[in-house]
Formats: structure tokens, sequence, C-alpha cells
């Protein structure tokens, strides 16, 4: 981890004298005259620690100890004070300050409060670390790919019905992927050594459901448009819940099962068992800016599977992409994925349906999505990479409704 200080005095001469002192001892200092010079380089990604005066012309010491606990609960803050401050430093310490120095400090008492900060930093960052690898090494991370706040909530969701154990709903518009979501529930579960059976649940016999029961032993069974069980099958599939709790039962559906039950075509106490812990998958309408991820992820896969090269994928042919409604959801952008893949053009808009303007900004929308999401939510880093003044970037973001912290862990 950089040993990074953000150092925030409106003393030019105390800036650089404790700066050069942090510098001498190996450490990176970077050096703020003001709350606003300051406050870019806050939030949860910032690896270092923050010393600040408190007394400052505008926005002082005190209210970016506020910024920072806003942002970051646990990122230190070592407030510098005057002879008069030592009270009001004191009462800040109870508000989340990690410590504070009488000024003017010595070199060595700065740097023995700082790296006792930048210790208690560094265990803050490996633990979050360590979570976000054990995150990214799971189903939900591997298999669902999306990297917006709707994405992470449909993970979330994953994993949450996962340690339930119970029986679970899981709703979505037709090609959003039910059975899938339904597979890294089950990988996610205590389960997951065991069976995933899918059955489809048209059609289905009790006794077909008695043997998708017996398939699955200790595992999952997955019932595909769960709304299509006829009336004999829903009876034996309550019954089933009683008496083979051993195996979980997961249903999917593109309908209505409660206005379905509530006009007698689905067995109410069936619904209610199901409906007890539902998931939803939301459309891709609901989510454009995961489209250029899923879209490169569904390419990469087909030419592995066919043994072909990866192709360019045209920065035009997202914006197109992004600017599409989607009806058919996730089935139907794999299939154009794959067609892509395979050289044979994906189908792009309607020239008449989408006007350069409106192409123009799905690709801006894409870049600076991609941006926060690389800078993991700094702002000001994805500012840089953009080659973009901090104020046009805010602009921007502002106009295509985009948020800083919505992409930061």
């Amino acid at each position: 981890m950089m040993r990074r200080v953000l150092l925030v005095d409106d003393d030019r001469a105390v800036r650089e004298a404790l700066g050069q002192t942090l510098e001498l001892a190996g450490l990176s200092p970077t050096v703020a005259g003001s709350y606003i010079e300051a406050k870019d380089h806050i939030g949860p990604g910032f690896e270092g620690v923050v010393v600040t005066d408190i007394r400052m012309p505008g926005k002082d010491g005190f209210a970016l100890l506020d910024l920072v606990q806003s942002a970051d609960s646990e990122l230190p803050v070592i407030l510098l004070t005057g002879e008069g401050d030592v009270p009001m430093a004191v009462r800040a310490m109870a508000g989340g300050a990690f410590d504070f120095l009488e000024k003017p400090c010595s070199g060595k008492a700065l740097l023995a409060v700082v790296e006792k900060a930048l210790e208690t930093r560094a265990r803050v960052m490996e633990t979050r670390l360590f979570r976000r690898e054990g995150k990214r090494g799971d189903a939900a991370a591997r298999m669902l790919v999306g990297h917006s706040p709707v994405a992470e909530a449909l993970r979330e969701g994953a994993r949450r019905a996962a340690r339930s154990g119970a029986e679970v709903l899981i709703t979505g518009a037709p090609g959003a992927g039910n059975s899938k979501i339904a597979e890294v529930i089950h990988l996610l579960s205590a389960n997951a050594r065991r069976p995933f059976v899918k059955l489809a649940a048209a059609g289905l016999t009790p006794s077909a459901l008695a043997d998708g029961f017996t398939q699955a032993e200790g595992g999952t069974l997955y019932l595909d448009e769960v709304s299509d069980l006829p009336q004999p099958a829903q009876f034996a599939l309550i019954e089933l819940l009683e008496t083979r709790p051993a195996t979980r039962a997961i249903a999917g559906t593109y309908r209505d099962l409660a206005a379905l039950s509530r006009a007698g075509g689905f067995h109410p106490d069936l619904y209610w068992r199901l409906e007890a812990l539902s998931l939803r998958i939301p459309s891709l309408s609901e989510r454009p800016e995961d489209i250029p991820d899923l879209f490169r992820h569904y390419v990469a896969t087909a030419c592995e599977q066919s043994n072909l090269p990866m192709p360019q994928i045209p920065p035009q042919l997202t914006a197109e992409l992004m600017a599409r409604d989607w009806p058919g959801n996730s089935r139907a952008l794999m299939s154009e994925a794959m067609r892509f893949a395979m050289g044979l053009g994906a189908g792009t808009a309607p020239p008449e349906s989408l006007g350069l303007s409106e192409r123009m900004a799905a690709v801006e929308k894409s870049l600076l999505a991609e941006a926060l999401s690389r800078a993991g939510g700094n702002a000001t880093e994805a500012a840089v990479a953009l080659k973009l003044p901090r104020k046009t970037f805010y602009d921007k973001l502002t106009r295509h409704g985009l948020r800083p912290e919505d992409y930061r862990d």
C-alpha cells in the first residue's frame, strides 16, 4: 500500500515544513491549502491518512472531518490544533477523529501519530481487499456480469438467497435469465456439491416431479416457468416441500404469479410458500451501463467456444447496443454477441430510430461509467484518465445521471 498523507493547512510555511518532514520519512504527502482543494482526494479508495489544521478560512477542519466521516468512516483524520483548540479537538475525537497534535509540533511527534494511523488504515484496506477478492471469486461475481449498482444488488440478492436455504421464487422479464440465477444460488449454497436439476414445469406429472426431487436429493431442483405447473403437480409440490426438505426447490417465472393465484390459476398456498423469498431480475433497460460489459462477456464466451479470435468491438456498436430497449433482455443480447463473434455482424438499430446525438450521448455515458468503475468511484482519477477538467467531468456526470459513489466498493 502507498504510504500517502493528505496534508491540509492554509499556512503555506507550515504546509511546506510538514510536507518536507513527511517526504524525508519516506511518505508520499499531498498538500492542500483549503477544504476545497482537499475534498476531491477523499474517498473509500484513498489508501493513506488525513492531517488537517482545524482553523482555516471558509470550511474548516471540522467540516473536512465531517466529509471524511460521510465518505469513509474508517479513514483516519489527525487534527492540528492551536493552543485554544485542544478542547475542541478532544470533542472531535469523540466524533471520529483519529488523534490530534498541538501546534507547533515536532517532526518526531507528527511521524509517530501518522505511522500509527497508517498502520490502522493498512489493516482496513487489507480487510476490504480480502472481502472483494472473496466476492470476485464466488459464483455471483463470476456469472453475473455488470458493474452497475443494480447488478451489484442482484449479486447480493443471490448471496442472501443462497444463505437462507429456503425456497426461492425468481421473477424477471422473458430472456432475463431466471435459470442462471437459480444455478448461481445453488453454487453459492452449502449444497453446491450436490445435484442441480432443471425441469420445465409445463406438463409435469406428480410422479415426474417426485422423480426430480429424487434426482436432486440433497441439492436443488429448479422448476422453469412454474406458472405452467399443472394443478395435480401443484398439490404434489406442496406435499414434497413438506416431506422432502433435504432438496431445495427454486422456481422461476416471467408471469405475475400473485395475480394468477388471485384468479385461481395457481394454488395460493404454493404461491405464498414460494414467494416468502423472492428475487427479481432487472431488465437490461434498467441497467444500460452494464450492456458493454455483458456484450463483451458474451462475445468472449462465443469466441472461446468456437475457437475464434476475440474481435475488436467498435465504440459506435456499443453506443447502438446501449440505446436499444432490449425486450428480449440477456438472451437477445447473447444472440447478438454470437452473431458478432462469428463475423455475421451485429444487428444495429434502424438508422431512423437512432440519431447522431443519441449515439454520441450513449458512447459518452459508457466511457464515463467505465472510467468511474476503473477508478473505484474516485471522480478525480476518472477525470484525469479521461483528460477532462474537473468541472466539465462533473457536468457530464450530472447530465447522464451518474454518481461516483455508486461505483465505490
